[in-house]
């Protein structure tokens, strides 16, 4: 049975561009202090809901890896959103960091596996990966270096994203790369392969072999 389905990277990425412009707008201080609840009432309300259904629509396109990477920002910004919206305005939460930290090398397992298809894909989760871990030495340890650092790699980060959704979403519309995502390898195949090509290792993969 062939089910297809619109691709979820259009709206993960702009979940994400969505998260990382409201981070910074708080850290580089366009935002004021005091506005710090309504930022991650705005993250968990408006990138949360969009990166776990992008990752829920990921998996089901058999893209274990747009899956993955989008859950994994989707509980990031859950607990980023959480912790700030329960702490005062201003403050720091090292156990945010020590998350944040651990997450940035998480990151690089979808990150990695991206980039055997879509490396404008993986990319956007290397410097998601790479803004939380400059957000984690702040909350861990404080220091406006490093929270302006996050903040000025996180609207690198928004703008990675935002071509990324949409020059996917191009793609999946015009069904051909229009604006360059870098595939190669399987990803190329994936857009440009035959039928036959498409399913001959189906029977291989998770949800059809008899174990995970």
């Amino acid at each position: 049975v062939l089910r297809p389905i619109g691709s979820p990277l259009p709206l993960g990425m702009a979940a994400l561009a969505g998260a990382s412009v409201m981070l910074t707008g708080y850290q580089l201080a366009w935002l004021p202090v005091a506005d710090g609840h309504d930022v991650a009432a705005v993250i968990l309300l408006f990138a949360v809901p969009l990166q776990y259904l992008a990752s829920v629509f990921g998996f089901l396109g058999r893209d274990s890896a747009g899956g993955t990477g989008m859950a994994l920002l989707g509980a990031c910004w859950t607990v980023t959103g959480t912790l700030t919206l329960l702490s005062p305005e201003g403050s720091r939460s090292p156990v945010l960091g020590l998350l944040l930290f651990f997450a940035s090398a998480v990151l690089l397992v979808p990150a990695v596996a991206a980039s055997l298809g879509k490396a404008a894909a993986a990319a956007a989760f290397v410097f998601a990966a790479a803004r939380f871990a400059l957000t984690g030495i702040y909350e861990y340890q404080g220091g406006t270096v490093w929270e302006h650092a996050s903040g000025w790699l996180g609207l690198v980060l928004c703008l990675v994203a935002l071509y990324n959704a949409f020059a996917f979403e191009i793609e999946d519309t015009r069904h051909r790369t229009v604006l360059p995502v870098l595939r190669w390898g399987t990803g190329r195949t994936a857009l440009d392969g035959s039928e036959p090509d498409q399913v001959k290792n189906v029977e291989h993969e998770a949800g059809v072999r008899e174990q995970l």
